[in-house]
């Protein structure tokens, strides 16, 4: 980020202030697309030549979960050298349920786990998750449709079940069709690795690695919780670095937990935790045609088995299935393709909690907002512009706005006490919070996002090359 410090001081006249928000052509644009001054960083597993994002964080460590094994393999879907497929093997009996993109151009493997899942008996006994990156045989018709099904009848035949109890997920450039032939050609070599002697954590950070596309770092994370006085682990782990504004899911996440739980119970769930969490991030406004959030239940815990939704018992597995979505949805926003800026936008006194959502999401989403916060400029004109673009129910004269505890505008006017050095100062910070009261109401609702800056635009220019 520039260094150029801001003009401005504690005494700068208010008429100033306002002119300096309302300006369309803040410096902020300017100086969010020169040059970034960066420190060397290792190569990442990803895309070649991307630095590790300087808001990523340490991959946690995690315990062994009975009844299920991860490995990876170089199945060669990119050029480069790189562990593409990720396969996990799950005991019998393990349940599953999953929530996908509604995207209205969904994937063979969406559509694959859709179906099976919505199966009579769908999700009570699945045996494996296939994973490949590189290709996301996404907007491939029918062949698409037959390589995703060749794809589970070989795994299934490998690991003796049936087709429908084996379900998928790939991510990569949209409009290729999917050559099943390298993941068939893996799998005695998977196999073999299944049945190795690898550390836990090393298996998860393996398959985080796996899945990742244009992300940076790989993304885990794990909890503990209680199900009736039976200890229970929670582990899981996503990617998404671009195209991130979920619709039911995010781009890829794998759940595991050794809990014994129905696959309804899954599903209400994910329902219950996937809006405040995976569905309340966004990278830069675009829905993937692959969004894949599956919840697996091995069993192994010895924990009783829950088999209806609102069983009491379920309280604090739900509280760290929450702990561990939302990690894994932040870290998708620490990996936002470009980020520099770790952003929380919580929007206050709204009419309704839909209403205070879509105003959260129209300030995280607007590329101005975001260019002047990758800017380290506090134009709290430009989230008026977000907010008033919305048609939603705002109360003009009550409009407040501040950037972590500084006030930028109270009753609809820049604050009396705005003070320009302390805001320049404060937007400097690697995490910022917007909070913006309408004064509508009594709802509230949070969105995190990221910065806009030039290193999102040299990524996707080339993303296929």
């Amino acid at each position: 980020m520039s260094n150029d410090k801001k003009s401005g001081s504690t005494g700068k006249a208010i008429e100033s202030a306002i002119e300096k928000a309302f300006d369309p052509l803040a410096s902020a644009i300017k100086r969010a697309t020169q040059p970034q001054a960066t420190t060397p960083a290792p190569a990442v597993p990803g895309k070649p030549g991307l630095k590790v994002s300087p808001l990523a964080v340490p991959f946690p460590a995690i315990p062994p979960i009975g009844g299920v094994e991860i490995t990876t393999a170089r199945a060669g879907f990119y050029k480069h050298q790189r562990d593409d497929l990720t396969i996990f093997r799950f005991a019998r009996g393990t349940t599953c349920a999953g929530v996908f993109t509604r995207h209205k151009v969904g994937s063979a493997p969406v559509d694959w786990c859709r179906r099976q899942l919505d199966a009579p008996g769908g999700g009570l006994d699945v045996r494996a998750l296939v994973v490949n990156a590189g290709c996301a045989n996404a907007f491939t018709g029918k062949a698409g449709a037959d390589a995703a099904r060749r794809t589970a009848s070989e795994v299934a035949k490998r690991f003796g079940c049936r087709q429908r109890d084996v379900m998928l997920a790939s991510t990569g450039v949209i409009g290729v069709l999917l050559d099943d032939r390298k993941i068939s050609a893996k799998l005695p070599e998977v196999e073999a690795r299944l049945d190795s002697d690898v550390p836990p954590t090393e298996q998860w950070a393996a398959a985080g690695r796996g899945i990742m596309t244009t992300d940076t770092f790989p993304k885990g994370s794990y909890a503990e919780a209680t199900i009736d006085g039976f200890k229970v682990r929670i582990a899981g782990i996503a990617k998404g670095s671009g195209m991130i504004a979920p619709d039911m899911a995010t781009m890829l996440g794998f759940i595991v937990t050794d809990a014994s739980i129905h696959p309804t119970v899954l599903r209400a769930l994910l329902g219950l935790h996937v809006r405040t969490t995976f569905n309340s991030v966004t990278v830069d406004g675009d829905t993937s045609t692959n969004d894949t959030c599956l919840l697996f239940a091995t069993g192994a815990s010895g924990a009783p088995r829950i088999g209806r939704v609102g069983d009491r018992r379920l309280k604090d597995f739900s509280v760290a299935l929450d702990k561990v979505m939302l990690d894994l949805a932040h870290q998708l926003v620490r990996d936002g393709e470009g980020a520099s800026k770790f952003v929380r936008i919580t929007v206050d006194g709204a009419s309704s909690p839909a209403s205070a959502r879509k105003l959260a999401k129209s300030i995280a989403d607007s590329p101005l907002v975001k260019t002047a916060i990758a800017g380290e400029d506090a134009n709290w004109g430009r989230v008026v512009m977000a907010v008033g673009k919305t048609e939603e129910p705002v109360d003009r004269d009550h409009l407040a706005i501040k950037f972590g505890p500084h006030v930028a505008a109270v009753d609809g006017a820049v604050s009396p006490t705005y003070d320009e050095a302390k805001m320049s100062a404060y937007m400097k910070r690697s995490e910022i919070d917007i909070t913006v009261d309408v004064g509508s109401g009594r709802a509230s609702a949070t969105v995190w996002t990221c910065d806009l800056t030039k290193g999102y635009i040299e990524i996707n220019g080339d993303y296929r090359s």
